[in-house]
């Protein structure tokens, strides 16, 4: 098989719907924590807003500008944020890595649609894009975490 059909392959049908459907874009006009992440490789950058109440991911944006793999992962992730704790969106985080990395199993619900990147593990210059929004979000909600314990 050459390396364009993989390729081809990799952007699936769901991928591109995912990557053309991200919910909760924008930015939130008093977030608890806002962070931004950049990959180096590719140049894709992912903006996430949060807020927290009684722990959990009370309200979440995201602004996207991404590859269609980085797109489809935050488009699970913004569907899935909302009541998570911080260390659920971690866990989620770390899962994701395990799966690109190491062929780990698929991140826990309501992650699990994560599982959809997994023809990603071959390419590993796009495994950066596609952490982006949780590796985001894993921070943001531990800073809104610390500043309330504060």
């Amino acid at each position: 098989m050459s390396a364009e059909t993989d390729l081809i392959k990799l952007y699936s049908q769901r991928i591109l719907a995912l990557a053309a459907d991200i919910p909760r874009t924008g930015r939130l006009e008093a977030p608890d924590a806002s962070v931004k992440k950049r990959s180096p490789l590719c140049g894709s950058t992912v903006t996430v807003d949060l807020t927290m109440r009684d722990g959990v991911v009370s309200d979440y944006a995201q602004d996207v500008k991404a590859c269609a793999l980085g797109q489809a992962s935050a488009a699970v992730v913004g569907d899935a944020i909302v009541g998570r704790t911080p260390e659920e969106i971690a866990a989620a985080r770390d899962a994701l890595r395990a799966m690109l990395k190491e062929d780990g199993p698929t991140p826990p619900a309501p992650f699990q649609e994560l599982e959809v990147l997994r023809p990603a593990q071959a390419y590993k210059n796009r495994h950066a894009s596609i952490l982006l929004a949780l590796d985001a979000a894993t921070e943001a909600a531990s800073q809104a975490a610390e500043a309330q314990s504060a």
